[in-house]
């Protein structure tokens, strides 16, 4: 059975109300009809609506003021703007404002329809997507590791195999590569899967509370301690633990964990019963061990205990086909913490993206598209919702001279390539945007930037 969907029409003209009004009902839907800005509103806070169809030019309160304030109000609810003004740049006002979409009088009723099916259909497809993240967040997914380049399928492809193993793993790579998510992928792929898997980093306590936290401490062990506290060891009984940043751990340490290693044995601070423990251990590092055992700084003999198998994570300078796919994840996780609807990035933003450097890697990009998505104000990110080091272009540090720009003929060239076939593609199309996107292979939205910017109306 075809879904009936509730539609809001807003239009200060009479007829036009009544023409929408008997479209969408003879297809099924149920229609709501406002006259102003103001009634629309009412009904809006009051129906909650699937879409909206809502003229831009009304007495009191305008099409775009009441978008800001539905947006406000519900921003996932889709709205579509109507207006008999072919400007593009009004166009653009209204999706940055965050608008789905916009339609002009006197407008196609095919062509219509097509519009409010995307946005009835997007609706649906989000609230798949909000479930989808919803089970995500409950239980761990083999999906959490998104790349589709070369070198990190053969990680993942490996893990998987590592996972089936009770061997010690060496995870090495610089940081915000994702060194965490794969030991958590071995973790919940393995047998040990039921049991915990406990994460502590080794750079962030001083030696004594970093002994205390591994072995756990008897009562009156040192000042402080007025009981008996179990370790991280003893709570990863059956499961694993990770030893983030095991690089920085000093020496008199590296001695008793080369002894749980060996033995799978151990006593707390201040104890003589020793403690038998089954733990898988996992670590992590953004130094060169090798390098670090050379001088002096890390036991040769727990290196090797450690470093039975070694996963080295490439940074994502040399990952540059994850950036497209982990940008729009991270947009779209963050979209929906905080109840924005993000749907797409502009492509200007996603060149920016493409040639960043990286140093901060996953990290790095995972709060740059947090940033975006909150400095956005429809539901497209543009350049300008990026940081200003990404909208100047620098990857250099501040001070150092710009890279030589693309040589002007070719440039030009390519721009003027580009505006023949947008107007050869529309004069085909009679000026039909939706058409003409479609025939290009592009959103409509990108088709929008695009006239935009090449000052076509």
């Amino acid at each position: 059975m075809k879904p009936m969907y509730r539609i809001l029409i807003v239009d200060d003209e009479e007829n036009v109300r009544l023409m929408l009004n008997t479209a969408f009902t003879l297809s099924g839907h149920h229609t709501l009809c406002a006259r102003n800005g103001v009634e629309a509103l009412q009904l809006f806070r009051d129906s909650q609506p699937d879409v909206v169809l809502m003229d831009i030019r009304m007495p009191e309160v305008n099409g775009l003021e009441a978008l800001q304030q539905m947006h406000a109000i519900n921003p996932k609810i889709p709205v579509v703007l109507m207006t008999a003004y072919a400007a593009v740049e009004t166009a653009v006002e209204a999706l940055r404002k965050g608008a789905f979409d916009y339609v002009i009088k006197p407008f196609d009723l095919e062509e219509l329809n097509m519009v409010i099916n995307r946005a009835l259909q997007l609706q649906s497809m989000k609230e798949e997507i909000r479930e989808l993240h919803q089970a995500l967040s409950e239980s761990w997914q083999w999906g959490h590791i998104l790349t589709n380049t070369p070198c990190m399928m053969e990680i993942c492809r490996d893990t998987a195999k590592i996972a089936l193993s009770n061997a010690n793993v060496l995870i090495s790579g610089e940081s915000g590569t994702g060194k965490e998510l794969i030991a958590r992928a071995i973790h919940y792929h393995s047998r040990r899967a039921s049991g915990p898997f406990i994460k502590i980093n080794c750079a962030a306590l001083p030696d004594s509370l970093l002994e205390s936290e591994l072995f756990g401490h008897e009562k009156g062990a040192f000042t402080g301690a007025q009981g008996q506290r179990q370790g991280l060891f003893e709570r990863a009984h059956h499961g694993t633990l990770l030893l983030d940043e095991i690089g920085e751990m000093p020496l008199n340490l590296q001695v008793k964990l080369l002894r749980v290693l060996q033995e799978r044995e151990f006593e707390r601070v201040g104890g003589n019963q020793t403690i038998k423990v089954d733990i898988r251990i996992l670590a992590a590092t953004n130094r060169n061990l090798a390098e670090s055992v050379a001088q002096g700084l890390f036991r040769e003999d727990l290196f090797y205990r450690l470093n039975v198998i070694h996963l080295e994570i490439p940074p994502l300078r040399q990952r540059h086909g994850d950036v497209p796919l982990l940008a729009n994840h991270f947009a779209q996780k963050f979209a929906a913490e905080n109840q924005r609807d993000i749907i797409e990035i502009d492509p200007q933003a996603l060149a920016l993206l493409n040639r960043w450097p990286w140093p901060g890697n996953v990290r790095e990009l995972a709060n740059v598209m947090e940033r975006a998505v909150i400095m956005s104000t429809g539901v497209v990110i543009f350049a300008e919702d990026l940081p200003l080091e990404f909208q100047r272009g620098s990857t250099a540090p501040e001070g150092a001279p710009p890279p030589a720009a693309m040589p002007g003929s070719l440039k030009e060239a390519v721009k003027a390539y580009e505006k023949q076939l947008l107007l050869g593609a529309l004069a085909r199309h009679d000026g039909n945007r939706t058409h003409t996107a479609l025939e290009l292979g592009i959103s409509r939205r990108a088709l929008m930037y695009k006239l935009q910017e090449y000052g076509i109306d």
